[in-house]
């Protein structure tokens, strides 16, 4: 197969084909033009400009491709209950004021019931924040149509149901901004009884989140009979966290191989597992080893490898001088 490099006659043609279009344009313009009268028309220019400008700045496909993405790292993250005193009077020393004590002085029950009341408001927040982000697309498509429309006639007679329109949308990506940060949770009782004599500030619950754990793709591999799995935090936290990772084989052919399974502990983000089985597949899921200020976790990374087949490799490293061991023996790194 050959490919011609084209010819001057061609490069010629794409000037004429350029100047069609925008002669073709102008007509249509100077026939639109001649359903209204110049002062109509120049109103017509004007909301189409401004139109435009809305749907181009404040309602982009960027944007909201954009929103789209934060939405669904939003529903991958970890939603916990972060205790936050009130402010003091300046110069207040009292040590109570600190979130892991006031913990410790926080009645357990009425807690996991605050709990119970974050994962509903959680739920809640994120099922309205999809369904905002579903009104912006719609919007969008509908304004999108309306401003491709040839007959500007039914454009100008319609302009007060299209300016409610734009402000309705302003207003929903508003509540979508202001939603995307988890808010103050509702309390109707104190959680911290009187102690004595004891002053007790009283404190908020806020709904906080964590970024997802993810697995590196590139880093995790599988070898013949074991496997090194990584994974990270896209904003790492400010103390060390706990994991919990989770192994299985796939289709196990017999009992014995339906044992290959197990949830690990790790203080982490490397672990190696062995005693695997070459040249089968395993699924292996890593995720925050749950905390007491859990409220909500509707996601986990999940990853599949495949063993590579033929004769051992020789031992790993973490495993020299160690024959035998059963699956249980795990290294971390």
């Amino acid at each position: 197969m050959s490919f011609r490099v084209p010819g001057p006659g061609l490069d010629k043609m794409k000037p004429d084909s350029a100047q069609s279009s925008l002669d073709q344009e102008e007509a249509e313009e100077a026939e639109d033009r001649q359903l209204l009268e110049p002062e109509a028309w120049r109103a017509y220019m004007e909301r189409r400009t401004a139109l435009r400008e809305f749907l181009t700045a404040d309602l982009s496909p960027h944007l909201l491709r954009r929103h789209h993405g934060r939405m669904e790292l939003l529903q991958k993250c970890s939603f916990h209950i972060e205790i936050l005193p009130k402010h003091l009077a300046l110069g207040d020393q009292n040590p109570l004021v600190l979130p892991s004590t006031m913990l410790q002085l926080i009645d357990p029950w009425k807690f996991q019931r605050m709990k119970k009341v974050g994962t509903a408001q959680t739920k809640i927040q994120l099922l309205l924040l999809g369904d905002l982000l579903e009104q912006l697309d719609r919007g969008r498509a509908e304004l999108g149509a309306l401003l491709e429309s040839p007959d500007p006639r039914p454009f100008l007679a319609g302009w007060g149901l299209v300016a409610q329109r734009l402000a309705e949308l302003s207003a929903v990506m508003d509540s979508f901004l202001a939603m995307m940060v988890p808010g103050r949770l509702h309390m109707k009782h104190r959680l911290v009884s009187d102690i004595g004599a004891t002053k007790i500030p009283h404190i908020r619950l806020m709904l906080s989140t964590k970024m997802p754990v993810m697995f590196d793709r590139k880093g995790s591999v599988a070898h013949r009979d074991w496997a090194s799995l990584r994974w990270f935090v896209t904003i790492q936290p400010a103390a060390p966290e706990q994991f919990e990772l989770r192994f299985k084989l796939l289709d196990p052919r017999t009992q014995q191989e339906s044992t290959q399974c197990g949830t690990i502990p790790v203080a982490a983000c490397a672990f190696d597992i062995h005693n695997l089985l070459p040249n089968r597949s395993y699924r292996f899921t890593v995720k925050r080893a749950e905390s007491y200020t859990l409220v909500y976790e509707p996601w986990r990374d999940s990853l599949t490898l495949q063993t590579r087949p033929g004769p051992p490799e020789g031992p790993s490293p973490s495993r020299l001088g160690k024959p035998g061991l059963p699956l249980t023996a795990l290294s971390e790194r």
